[in-house]
């Protein structure tokens, strides 16, 4: 245990309690809780709705499975890592203003709300919410992994004793303040992110001589590190093109990113959101993942891939710079675990509980389920993590999928086709749902694309037939009663 690396680490999850001690008289100020503690009012700007979507994007995936699985394939998991660089751009560009202005007219809080005022139905609601909990339990469980490998490297505790001390963290300031909690620190989170990746990414780079003696160590211990092929030469050119679809154009479909595009106060905001988060996203992708591949070179033999990053970082940094840098991949863990926490506490009692069972309960007691739901929740999903994977990026890539596959096409087309209805939206997620899980388990990988693709393909045909059916069905029954 090296208290010089503890110290700043400490500092940080200090300033996460004041910010979330901060963003309690936002909530007991708020003439409505639900829209305060889910949503935050609405009243974010341009720089916290940038470093808020970078900082929930950017989970323990990027910063510890991401390089782990670089340190494992080589330079070409630099490569597919860089389609994340236009999520920023296409989740705003493609929801931004429409998105924003239907979810005030439907009083949308949750993606969920929007879903069930845009269609109509209770069934796309049930679906929706049983979608969320499912999927985002599992990227919680990536998360909690996450935080616990980095601690337990930083600590010398053992895994148990790491994942209660991440787990007890994050849930203090989660509890406490609300999306608002989440959206502030996810804003210092962020630029902790940037600045760290910067710093790792130059001292990597000195304390392995130059690029130019790195990649020389790289072609002796395996040149296939240097390929595109990656180190073992599984990764084919239409498997990395496929996750275009899964880390980029898929990411609209993820309703922790989705729900940040109902928050902003107004579109300059918005503009300026696409410009700071598209830069601070390939900056963080880029720099993390070409940390993972070089840190082969400079500590060679790690074992636990989701140890590198915590690993070369207290090799290549004074004690203290490290424990300020490692703050960076805690940001991430943290930032995700906060909005995720979020997102199904809201499905838990927004959704269901108020949608279903108590239409009008108290304010007071929709505080006390809110904080109750959060903390089960997160209590759960410890026990989960107890028995974590061996890489826990495809922990989380699942959970991408199988979200994507059952709400980009009821989102998307929802926005911008008329036609689209209740029963195309069903449908779709039903089939979007059934046939990724069904995949990922009987053939993952098809036809040597990642699993995602077709599923979404799938479930957009099945959107637009079933839609397209029904409305033509709808006429003719109308034609004929007159």
């Amino acid at each position: 245990m090296n208290i010089q690396v503890i110290i700043p680490l400490i500092l940080f999850l200090i300033i996460f309690f004041i910010v979330g001690m901060f963003a309690v008289k936002f909530v007991n100020n708020s003439n409505s809780f639900v829209q305060e503690y889910f949503l935050g009012n609405r009243q974010f700007g341009g720089f916290i709705l940038a470093m808020t979507m970078v900082a929930t994007y950017g989970s323990g995936s990027s910063f510890i499975g991401g390089p782990g699985a670089a340190y494992h394939y080589g330079l070409v998991w630099v490569l597919l890592a860089m389609s994340q660089v236009v999520t920023g751009y296409f989740v705003l560009m493609v929801l931004g203003k429409k998105f924003a202005i239907m979810a005030r007219k439907y009083n949308a809080i949750t993606l969920i709300d929007f879903l069930k005022a845009r269609y109509d139905s209770h069934f796309v609601n049930i679906l929706a919410a049983i979608a969320i909990i499912v999927f985002l339990f599992s990227s919680m469980i990536a998360q909690w992994v996450g935080g616990a490998r980095l601690m337990e490297s930083i600590l010398g505790v053992s895994y148990t004793t790491a994942l209660f001390i991440f787990a007890v963290s994050v849930l203090l300031y989660v509890i406490i303040g609300g999306f608002r909690a989440v959206a502030f620190t996810d804003t210092i989170q962020g630029i902790v992110m940037l600045l760290g990746t910067i710093i790792l990414l130059v001292a990597t780079i000195k304390a392995g001589g130059g690029l130019e003696n790195i990649m020389a160590d790289l072609r002796k211990d395996n040149p296939n590190l240097l390929s595109p092929y990656g180190s073992d030469g599984s990764l084919t050119p239409l498997y990395i093109s496929s996750f275009w679809i899964l880390v980029g154009i898929g990411v609209v479909g993820l309703p922790q990113i989705a729900i940040r595009a109902m928050s902003y106060k107004n579109a300059t905001a918005m503009h300026r959101a696409i410009i700071i988060g598209t830069i601070v996203i390939g900056v963080i992708m880029f720099g993390m993942h070409f940390i993972g591949v070089l840190a082969r070179a400079i500590v060679p033999g790690i074992q636990n891939a989701d140890t590198v990053m915590p690993i070369v970082t207290m090799k290549v940094l004074p004690a203290w710079v490290a424990g300020i840098v490692l703050a960076a991949p805690m940001a991430a863990i943290m930032s995700t675990v906060n909005s995720v926490l979020i997102l199904v506490s809201s499905a838990i009692v927004k959704d269901i509980y108020i949608g279903y069972i108590n239409k009008n309960p108290e304010e007071k007691k929709i505080k006390s389920l809110s904080l109750w739901a959060t903390t089960i929740v997160g209590i759960a999903v410890f026990f989960f993590a107890i028995h974590p994977p061996n890489l826990l990026i495809w922990l989380n890539l699942f959970s991408f999928g199988g979200l994507e596959a059952v709400f980009i096409w009821p989102i998307v087309m929802g926005l911008y086709w008329k036609n689209g209805n209740k029963y195309g939206a069903i449908s779709s997620m039903v089939m979007g749902m059934v046939s990724y899980i069904l995949f990922d388990r009987f053939y993952p990988n098809p036809f040597g694309m990642h699993t995602v693709v077709i599923p979404i393909v799938l479930s957009f045909a099945t959107y637009v037939i079933v839609s397209a059916s029904t409305v033509r069905i709808a006429n003719v029954k109308r034609s004929k009663s007159f």
